[in-house]
């Protein structure tokens, strides 16, 4: 007995039809379900240890400082994930969000962070941690603000004495809160830095750790967060000068990024990770940490329910 059977394929104008007895579609079935069992088998045991990942953009000071091998130990052994690191700018790992390159996103730019949910890439911001930024500079002090309370203040004598200045210039945290203080200092941040090429304001386009660097080479000031300092402070001819104002106030928050906008995004880890940062456990590990026996971070989260 013949039986008919046609079969089309996703190749445009192409039919493929054919007759062959029962007994050969049986076996070819039976065959194709063994292949199908034996493939399934293969992979269940290929990716059975495979471990869940999860990917977060941060911040370079939360790298930096030390803090995230402090406590990531711990999120592995709750949830057998881990989780890749990608340490840039605020700036740029909110850009890696909008991109769906990241799952979740750990910095400090709270006017930016809000944009970022409020235009739906972010499923929400909770807060997680505060220090403050610092403005350092050497020892010799040309500009004369060691000591000044108000960091505006501070930036008019730098400029007004054309001392050296190193900006990171790479629209990070950080740099978000240099151009703040500027505007604050009355200046026109955009004229500012347009003096790039000047010999008093260098607009480096760097992470925290190299701008330090360079201004500990140059004997310049620049704007740091505590955490950076405190980890690198020993290796730079630089001192802090100016702190304690409030508008050097340096908040951290988390955002898982919406997987709606990326349906590649791992969402759950990302809401665990977010809901584990910010959990009374955490938090009193973010207080406790130290370096050199300095209080680096004070964590305020304000999670939802």
């Amino acid at each position: 007995m013949l039986v008919n059977i046609k079969y089309r394929y996703a190749i445009p104008s192409i039919t493929v039809a054919f007759n062959m007895r029962k007994n050969q579609i049986i076996a070819i079935a039976i065959a194709a379900i063994v292949v199908l069992a034996a493939f399934s088998t293969w992979y269940s045991i290929a990716n059975k240890d495979k471990p869940v990942s999860v990917i977060l953009a941060t911040t370079t000071s939360t790298q930096d400082s030390g803090l995230l091998d402090y406590i990531l130990p711990d999120f592995n052994a709750k949830y057998g994930a881990d989780v890749e690191v990608i340490a840039v700018g605020t700036g740029q790992a909110l850009e890696l969000g909008r991109n769906g390159d990241a799952d979740v996103l750990f910095v400090h730019s709270p006017a930016k962070e809000i944009d970022f949910v409020d235009q739906g890439y972010g499923l929400y911001r909770w807060t997680v941690m505060y220090n403050q930024f610092v403005i350092v500079g050497p020892a010799s002090d040309p500009a004369c603000i060691n000591g000044m309370a108000l960091a505006k203040d501070a930036l008019e004598m730098i400029y007004n004495t054309n001392s050296t200045f190193c900006s990171r210039g790479d629209q990070s945290g950080t740099h978000t809160a240099e151009q703040k203080l500027w505007t604050s200092a009355g200046y026109n941040y955009t004229g500012i830095s347009a003096q790039s090429n000047s010999s008093w304001y260098l607009s480096l386009g760097q992470g925290m750790g190299d701008t330090l660097r360079t201004a500990s080479e140059k004997q310049a000031y620049t704007l740091v967060d505590e955490a950076t300092w405190f980890n690198l402070e020993s290796q730079l001819e630089l001192e802090i000068l100016v702190k304690g104002d409030n508008l050097l106030f340096n908040q951290y928050g988390v955002i898982p990024v919406n997987g709606t906008m990326h349906p590649a995004i791992n969402q759950d880890m990302a809401i665990n990770l977010a809901s584990w940062v910010t959990s009374p456990e955490i938090q009193a590990m973010i207080n406790n940490y130290t370096i050199n026996g300095k209080q680096v971070f004070t964590p305020n989260t304000d999670r939802g329910p």
